[in-house]
């Protein structure tokens, strides 16, 4: 492993400088995924800049009844905070879905939205990948792709975002606040990812240096809301397909519906293509059914992979009939 050195900043404002002044330096939150990278050989930073230790671990609600979510706070407490579990099903279903009970008592809010791909090439350093090695080529391409994406992809990059608690937030419309080096901006999860492109090694619309502060979710608002993910086994395995979704019925027509999908593309896929065959329309599977197969009309699978296209059209009908049944219960 190469040395570097390490810094422990007092505020969230001395650890943007720390990140700015020294090209190859990196934030540590958790650690359950940088360090990973570090034994791998995936990267290797300058200066390891620890912001775990900073003022950003608090729940609180805010005056317009949604909450907010500092950036260290740890997985499994945001999971099983009473408001989260109340009013945010989706978020508390998604982060007990993730991982082992040890990783999500040290994996971070921000951490987690910013963790990198479980890609097998990407994880091995042997092997040409352009997201770690921009240029070097795609082994994915024409290897293994059973976790692979199936929308969004380029010809440079065709691995998945890991993140559960990402889709969840897209499904809430939550956004994020940054600080950097020209000072604070908010950007909705949907618009933090980004498609690979041609430049697939760039997850986010980060600058190097911005430091997550805190995430804000809206108010629920009456919805129902659930996160499913199926994958190979019921541990320790990241998303096959996932799907967040929260709904609202009334008088026998679906008012609201916000749905995002997972373990299917570059970034957390926001539905959109689905919720506006459904918004407006009767909670019946006929309706449920074809708002799938408008989403998933540009879907293109890989050899390996084909299976997730029809896995996915069942796991989002089957989610907006649970949540029909709980709506109108």
């Amino acid at each position: 492993m190469k040395t570097f050195r390490y810094e422990t900043p007092t505020d969230p404002a001395a650890a943007v400088a720390a990140v700015a002044g020294h090209p190859g330096a990196a934030y540590l939150a958790g650690g359950t995924n940088l360090v990973d990278h570090l034994k791998l050989g995936v990267t290797a930073p300058d200066v390891l800049v620890d912001v775990s230790r900073l003022p950003l671990d608090v729940v609180a609600e805010t005056a317009e009844g949604g909450l907010r979510v500092g950036a260290n706070v740890r997985n499994s407490d945001l999971a099983a905070h009473p408001v989260v579990r109340r009013r945010y099903p989706v978020l508390s279903r998604a982060l007990l879905a993730g991982a082992s009970p040890q990783l999500r008592n040290m994996a971070t809010t921000a951490g987690n939205l910013l963790q990198r791909t479980r890609c097998v090439y990407f994880r091995d350093p042997s092997t040409p990948c352009n997201k770690r090695a921009p240029g070097s080529g795609c082994t994915a391409l024409g290897g293994y792709t059973r976790y692979h994406a199936v929308l969004g992809a380029s010809e440079h990059c065709v691995a998945t975002h890991p993140s559960d608690m990402a889709v969840a937030l897209l499904a809430l419309d939550a956004e994020v606040t940054v600080l950097g080096a020209q000072g604070e901006r908010c950007i909705p999860v949907e618009q933090l990812y980004r498609l690979p492109g041609d430049s697939p090694e760039r997850d986010t619309v980060l600058e190097r240096e911005e430091l997550i502060l805190d995430v804000e979710i809206p108010a629920p608002e009456g919805a129902v809301s659930t996160y499913r993910k199926v994958r190979d086994r019921a541990s320790y395995a990241f998303a096959l397909v996932s799907v967040a979704a929260d709904l609202t019925v009334a008088d026998g027509l679906i008012t609201g519906c916000r749905i995002a999908l997972g373990g299917v593309a570059h970034r957390p896929w926001r539905a959109h293509r689905a919720e506006h065959v459904l918004l407006g329309s009767a909670p019946v599977d006929a309706v449920f059914a074809a708002a799938a197969d408008a989403e998933l009309a540009d879907a293109r699978p890989l050899d390996g992979n084909e299976f997730k296209v029809p896995l996915l059209r069942r796991t989002l009908v089957s989610v907006l009939r649970e949540l029909t049944s709980e709506a109108v219960a």
